[in-house]
């Protein structure tokens, strides 16, 4: 019986996860324009706001499978080289999962963006070793505890802060998604430290239900 009731609520919660996402109009946009995985039309939003991803920028994109931000990245930046009257920019993508390939992106699969080896991997990849703009849609295997979850995605964001001090130009961008929690404003505050203006953005492609949100910095003040 508890085995039955079991299935039955779990079968219920699936259902309606299904039924939500099928609606949900990102998921059918990305279809539509064919992007990897809906998460784009998250980048995509900030980006027309905040025009953070231009022609001839570099961009580094941190936890980057499926590849939809590296997708969005090559059409902004112009990696392709598709309009000849504006720069080339370029797209390296890192992610310890695999990621499929992208044209006019370099792609890191199974590579750990804390292991010093792959930092040394990144410079050889990068133009001049730096790059303009660093993204990270990064987030550590849930474990369901809220708290120890927030935790670790807040550390994994203060060791990409402390990369960008070998590979971010000054002046440069950092984009980091965060979840909620009462370590978010030590993030913030480092974050305060190195750029000279930092703000929190919750996008409407986030879900409603989602602890996720984003601190975009600009401007980073170099070493």
């Amino acid at each position: 019986l508890h085995t039955t009731v079991g299935f039955l609520k779990k079968t219920g919660t699936e259902h309606r996860w299904l039924e939500r996402h099928l609606k949900d109009p990102f998921v059918k946009a990305t279809k539509r324009q064919h992007y990897r995985c809906r998460s784009a039309f998250k980048l995509l939003e900030i980006d027309d706001k905040f025009h953070i991803l231009r022609p001839g920028l570099s961009v580094l994109d941190c936890g980057a499978a499926p590849g939809a931000w590296s997708q969005v990245a090559v059409e902004r930046v112009n990696a392709l080289g598709t309009d000849p009257a504006v720069p080339t920019g370029f797209v390296l993508g890192v992610d310890l999962l695999r990621i499929s390939p992208l044209e006019g992106a370099v792609f890191l699969s199974e590579a750990d963006i804390a292991d010093p080896g792959t930092l040394r991997t990144i410079q050889s990849r990068l133009p001049a070793e730096m790059v303009d703009v660093i993204l990270s849609d990064m987030a550590p295997n849930a474990t369901g505890i809220k708290e120890l979850d927030h935790q670790k995605l807040v550390n994994l964001c203060l060791g990409l802060l402390n990369l960008s001090q070998s590979i971010l130009k000054p002046k440069g961008t950092m984009l980091c998604k965060f979840w909620d929690g009462r370590e978010s404003y030590l993030l913030q505050n480092r974050l305060k430290e190195q750029f000279q203006d930092v703000r929190t953005i919750k996008p409407q492609a986030s879900r409603k239900d989602s602890a996720e949100s984003y601190y975009l910095a600009r401007l980073y003040k170099g070493k």
